[in-house]
């Protein structure tokens, strides 16, 4: 089935259309979208950029705008044959990406890609999450979104049509669609048994990814995806629309069309001392996970009441001044308990 088909199998339902907003962009994206539960689509939220522009124009015009900003950076990309069909995944056994990673110079990778759109077959060429102010200095002057308080991090992500597996992010997210189609399938945090998520450590990117091939869903390996289906939400998106995707939706991603540009902003709402939680459940496979079940229980009812059931009766018992960590988490604390657990892990 072509990376560009719709329709994953007969045996499986149409996703529900994300909710869309049709808003004027005039100042910073509204709290309303970065406060939403659920996915929401801005038609045309980024259509006055000069980088969409271009690219409605024809390829050569993006590949000539976009080339304006090149001060010869180096940047990452991954390179695969005609075979690959845009995926990019495991080899057969799992010891690295089906695509060769490597560097080059960020012209380079905009010739490569514009030079594809002639060829019946092209390859995949893929510069994933490269920071725009690193890679094409002066881009945002001319594109960029608002987020008031907010200082998001902003990537750039440039390829021919690729094909990303379902994976989650810990940021809220907004997507914009610079050059290009691309097609959404999102589901919610809780659909992670459905999905099949594969090595935690070993991935082709950075993150865990569905093993799901959303092209060509083998059922018979991966029967409950048939219920994470029942939950997915799709975006059909053209250059100049936005999508916001809250933090750990489940999101596969296609690029539709020869020369694709996507940039995205990256953020969260607490303070970066806070630390990842992907890190806590690194932690927790380490020191929990193989216990006896009677000993993770336990472990269990300690994180829901110190972790995820914590309210302000948990310390009250103890003097304010004696609270430690059980107080609400500072930088300074920050700093003595990342010292602490720094400590207990090198002995």
């Amino acid at each position: 089935m072509p990376a560009n088909s719709h329709r994953m199998t007969d045996a499986l339902p149409d996703p529900a259309p994300v909710r869309e907003l049709a808003l004027t962009r005039a100042g910073d994206l509204p709290e309303a979208v970065m406060e939403s539960p659920e996915p929401v689509i801005l038609r045309g939220w980024v259509s006055d950029w000069p980088v969409v522009k271009a690219a409605r124009a024809n390829d050569k015009a993006l590949h000539d705008y976009l080339s304006r900003f090149d001060r010869g950076a180096v940047v990452p990309v991954s390179v695969g044959p005609p075979a690959l069909q845009g995926r990019v995944f495991y080899t057969d056994d799992f010891s690295s990406s089906n695509a060769d990673r490597g560097t080059a110079a960020i012209g380079e990778v905009l010739r490569r890609i514009a030079d594809t759109g002639t060829q019946d077959a092209p390859p995949l060429i893929y510069l994933a999450s490269a920071t725009i102010d690193d890679c094409l200095p002066g881009f945002r002057e001319e594109n960029d979104v608002g987020f008031g308080a907010h200082d998001p991090l902003a990537s750039i992500w440039i390829g021919t049509r690729t094909r990303i597996a379902a994976h989650n992010d810990l940021p809220r997210n907004l997507a914009c669609v610079a050059a290009g189609r691309r097609r959404f399938t999102l589901f919610p945090p809780d659909q992670l048994p459905n999905l099949y998520i594969g090595p935690i450590e070993n991935t082709p990117a950075s993150r865990p990814i569905s093993l799901v091939d959303f092209a060509d869903p083998d059922l018979d390996r991966f029967p409950r995806f048939a219920e994470a289906m029942q939950h997915a939400q799709v975006a059909e998106m053209e250059a100049g629309d936005a999508l916001f995707i809250p933090s750990m939706w489940w999101h596969h991603v296609e690029a539709l069309e020869a020369f694709n540009v996507l940039v995205n902003y990256w953020w969260r709402t607490v303070p970066d001392y806070l630390g990842t939680p992907q890190d806590v459940l690194n932690h927790a496979m380490l020191t929990i996970r193989d216990m006896p079940p009677e000993e993770k229980r336990i472990w269990k009812q300690y994180f829901d009441h110190y972790v995820f059931e914590n309210d302000e009766t948990t310390a009250a018992h103890i003097p304010a001044h004696a609270r430690g960590m059980l107080d609400p988490i500072t930088d300074q604390s920050a700093r003595r308990l990342r010292a602490l657990l720094l400590n207990r892990l090198n002995r």
